[in-house]
């Protein structure tokens, strides 16, 4: 996926999320699909979208993903 598919993958995700058009379930495989092809390019993933991912993952009792160091 390229970062501009990302970025309107993402829009489209928070779009949904704001219709409550998605479920809790969809937002949580969506945002794991997401951040999958973010890591793989090197973006930053937003940290309000990491804690939300990492709420939900706890809701359905799916292991949270290691966070990379970030260095600065």
């Amino acid at each position: 996926m390229k970062e501009e598919e990302i970025e309107v993958a993402l829009s489209l995700l928070l779009e949904d999320m704001e219709d409550q058009g998605a479920d809790s379930h969809e937002i949580y495989v969506r945002l794991d699909q997401l951040f999958g092809s973010m890591r793989a390019l090197g973006m930053p993933l937003p940290e309000d979208l990491v804690r939300l991912h990492e709420e939900l993952a706890a809701e359905f009792g799916e292991p949270v993903p290691a966070q990379p160091e970030q260095q600065g």
